[in-house]
């Protein structure tokens, strides 16, 4: 179901079972619970995101989360419609820069494990096909992002 990787970051159990809640929700609501798809999340520093960000997306800055999926969205709902899901695969990749969740959820006021929860869920949400740069787009992803954080009951405050 998922891979958590450490790059430049200390092993944290408390880190571990907040994305294992929230990718676990992920899955159910998505009725990915009985597929054989794995979400790797790598934790890791601004520095590293940066680099990440400047190699796959020629962007020279650092960011909160970075999302690779695997699967075009047409893709991922067929395989979801069909419930073809007989080899293990692999859905996405999620890059997390635990200093910018850290940051964050100082700067908006919320807690560690809300704002690390979001990343996620966004991140999530991006592996399966979804983007939030056309408004229209964006009324259909926000929402499901805020159904996982309201199911796990994972406030802004």
């Amino acid at each position: 179901m998922y891979e958590i990787i450490y790059l430049d970051v200390e092993e944290n159990p408390e880190y571990e079972k907040i994305i294992k809640r929230v990718v676990e929700k992920c899955f159910e609501v998505e009725n990915l619970t009985d597929s054989k798809l794995i979400l790797t999340i790598t934790l890791t520093t601004p520095e590293h995101i940066r680099k990440i960000n400047k190699e796959y997306r020629n962007i020279d800055k650092e960011t909160d989360v970075l999302s690779f999926p695997m699967f075009e969205k047409n893709e991922i709902d067929k395989k979801i419609k069909n419930n073809d899901f007989e080899h293990e695969d692999v859905l996405g990749d999620l890059v997390i820069s635990v200093d910018r969740v850290k940051e964050q959820a100082v700067e908006y006021g919320h807690s560690f494990e809300r704002e690390l929860s979001y990343m996620v869920v966004h991140g999530f949400y991006h592996v399966m096909g979804y983007d939030h740069i056309k408004e229209e787009d964006k009324k259909i992803m926000r929402p499901k992002e805020e159904n996982i954080l309201e199911k796990l009951k994972i406030t802004r405050n």
